[in-house]
């Protein structure tokens, strides 16, 4: 159970990246949009789980560019809020594949053969 605290800050940091990936990070990320999904901290605020979710991108490629250059990001975000808090927590990102998992999910349930239910009552009336 995250504190209020945590809430807090996890907000903030949730805000300044998607905001530092839209404008300071474009040179990293280039067409691709990036979505901050969830960010959790750690109770001493130090570590920041950051998930993200892309679209428009080599998932892996981008995930593995973005992992390389986390200390320039760690550097964007302490200019954004650095006046704020006391420590920049250090980032550690994590691939959301929530949205992969819901259109692979999506085009099951389409591939599904539901048969209509006024069928279903012909039979029942005929038993």
């Amino acid at each position: 159970m995250e504190t209020k605290r945590q809430q807090k800050y996890s907000k903030l940091i949730q805000k300044e990246l998607g905001e530092i990936f839209q404008r300071e990070g474009k040179p990293l990320v280039g067409k691709a949009m990036v979505t901050v999904v969830r960010v959790l901290m750690s109770p001493d605020l130090g570590v920041a789980k950051v998930n993200l979710s892309f679209l428009l991108a080599d998932n892996q490629a981008l995930f593995k560019r973005i992992n390389e250059n986390k200390g320039q990001l760690r550097k964007f975000l302490g200019n954004r809020i650095g006046k704020s808090v006391r420590v920049i927590p250090e980032l550690v990102f994590y691939l959301d594949e929530s949205a992969a998992y819901a259109q692979h999910m999506d085009e099951v349930i389409s591939k599904l053969e539901i048969p209509d239910p006024s069928d279903e009552t012909e039979d029942e009336e005929e038993n």
